[in-house]
């Protein structure tokens, strides 16, 4: 079994193999990367977790933005999928909160692309940072977080290991309800199901964390209002 962490990677083990099975990990959506012909029934050898409940959760993440900063009129998108630009509903949310959106498009996701990103973004002067939920970012949240602060700009992120990293805040699915259902798929596996059958798992539950740390240092008073909708605040 291949267990696989993150779009390439699995992209990578579907190309070398189509019988050994894959329990996959990560942000992008299955179907649009080619690993699956359905959630409900994959196909194949792939099967596994999909990380982002879908692109109708960034209308909310815009929303929970918008209250948090109401002056936020541009921000940045920090994302790894090339498709944000056709995203229907990532627009729709944008156009109705009078947010413009800018995307930060990483080719490859490398420390000095991020920070590149960043160095060419600062020029648009955006109000915000929205970080995306692809599992590709995950491993260097700790640099996004200390390029944001460098910013001075509000950021929303997808995880709440941003967060926990010293981010400002984040809406984001369950890790651990994330991880049971991943090790649930490897236990049937190991059993004698084929990946194939075995339906590909979207997040049911989500959580916003506020790190008033953060933003303290950016000399944010945030809404009572949110801070009374937050499942968890960071102090």
């Amino acid at each position: 079994m291949i267990i696989a962490g993150g779009t390439a990677i699995a992209r990578a083990g579907r190309a070398a193999t189509d019988t050994i099975p894959i329990v996959w990990v990560g942000g992008d959506d299955p179907i649009q990367a080619g690993f699956s012909m359905s959630l409900a029934r994959p196909g194949g050898n792939l099967t596994g977790v999909h990380m982002f409940a879908g692109p109708e959760i960034w209308g909310k993440n815009l929303q929970i933005l918008k209250e948090a900063v109401p002056s936020v009129s541009r921000a940045a998108f920090l994302t790894t999928r090339t498709v944000v630009e056709d995203d229907r509903q990532l627009r729709e949310a944008s156009r109705r909160l009078a947010i413009s959106l800018t995307p930060m498009l990483l080719e490859e996701v490398t420390r000095s692309r991020i920070e590149q990103a960043f160095a060419d973004t600062a020029q648009d002067r955006p109000d915000a940072i929205i970080v995306s939920a692809t599992g590709e970012l995950l491993p260097y949240r700790q640099l996004i977080v200390e390029l944001v602060e460098k910013s001075r700009l509000p950021a929303m992120y997808a995880w709440r290991e941003y967060v926990e990293a010293g981010g400002l805040m984040a809406y984001a699915g369950d890790v651990g309800e994330l991880s049971r259902r991943m090790a649930d798929d490897v236990h049937e596996i190991l059993r004698g199901a084929r990946p194939g059958y075995i339906p590909i798992y979207r997040p049911t539950r989500y959580e916003l964390v506020i790190n008033l740390k953060a933003a303290k240092a950016l000399g944010l008073a945030l809404p009572p209002t949110l801070l009374a909708l937050a499942d968890e605040v960071i102090e």
